[in-house]
């Protein structure tokens, strides 16, 4: 009589109903899901939406107030508060959004290569142990004091700086993952580890993951703000949200939107990423879809 094969059950993963219907039940993640698509369309249409160049410099026009020739104001040089605030989402989503990708994709890289590898895990993690001790903003300022400054530099320092947590959470699902039953079932019928990697455990951490994500991108905008604010970050010559707020803060007794307009629009942009975040992570919770 021949022998039956029976496949271990997956565990539930959210279905695209699951998804809308969690999505429906927490109108601010789509709140900010808005909020993020509308600044990055300002960030590509930059060109157009500024009224004059971010750069031009016009003594006379010094500290305009807000009004309706200059909407944000002026600064110091006369220039344009709120064109230099407009050119300055392209560089704060930027380094934010790269800074998320990049740390995601070694994220797996290195946390699937210490979950199944020993002897790497015992090396790697005791790297990330290390990196962990020191704060993120104290560890890229650090690499940004070793380097000049440049938006590629501070990209490479928030990375190294973030991807020791993104790899931590990789590695705990892997462990997690690696005893499941469909898992072990893959081993014993002599499935290769490159196939089980591609088809087990990438799909099972991928949600979590893109949760963290939004978490990385929201901090990594702030800590290039805080860069930025004391001089380590972006060069002067590259409009950022730190850098206007960095340039500002002397006159914020005398000419405080310099300051609250960029602060406003850092704010907005983190909420954002941290609404769409936290929306996602009940939408693409295996629990909440089975109770749903």
């Amino acid at each position: 009589m021949a022998a039956v094969a029976i496949e271990a059950p997956k565990p539930a993963s959210p279905t695209w109903r699951n998804f809308r219907e969690a999505l429906r039940r927490h109108p601010t993640a789509i709140a900010g899901a808005v909020v993020l698509l509308l600044m990055i369309l300002a960030a590509f249409l930059a060109p157009w939406l500024a009224t004059v160049d971010p750069e031009a410099v016009a003594p006379v026009k010094r500290l305009k107030p807000p009004g309706a020739e200059w909407w944000f104001g002026t600064d110091m040089m006369g220039r344009d508060v709120y064109s230099r605030v407009v050119y300055g989402t392209r560089v704060s989503l930027a380094i934010g959004i790269s800074v998320a990708l990049l740390t995601t994709l070694f994220g797996i890289a290195i946390g699937l290569a210490t979950g199944f590898v020993r002897w790497l895990d015992a090396i790697l993690m005791r790297v990330m142990d290390g990196l962990m001790s020191i704060p993120p903003v104290l560890l890229a300022i650090a690499l940004m004091a070793l380097t000049r400054a440049s938006m590629q530099n501070v990209i490479v320092a928030i990375t190294l700086a973030e991807t020791p947590r993104v790899v931590r959470l990789v590695r705990s699902l892997v462990l997690t993952l690696r005893e499941e039953p469909y898992v072990q079932a893959a081993v014993a019928a002599g499935t290769t580890l490159p196939r089980i990697l591609w088809r087990h455990i990438l799909p099972n951490i991928m949600a979590p993951l893109l949760v963290q994500a939004t978490y990385v991108c929201a901090s990594a905008m702030i800590t290039e703000a805080i860069l930025s604010f004391i001089g380590a970050g972006t060069p002067p010559n590259i409009p950022s949200w730190g850098n206007i707020m960095a340039e500002g803060r002397s006159m914020f007794g005398l000419a405080n939107y310099l300051i609250f307009f960029p602060g406003i629009c850092l704010s907005l942009a983190v909420l954002a990423v941290n609404l769409m975040g936290d929306g996602l992570r009940d939408a693409l919770d295996p629990r909440l879809a089975r109770r749903m």
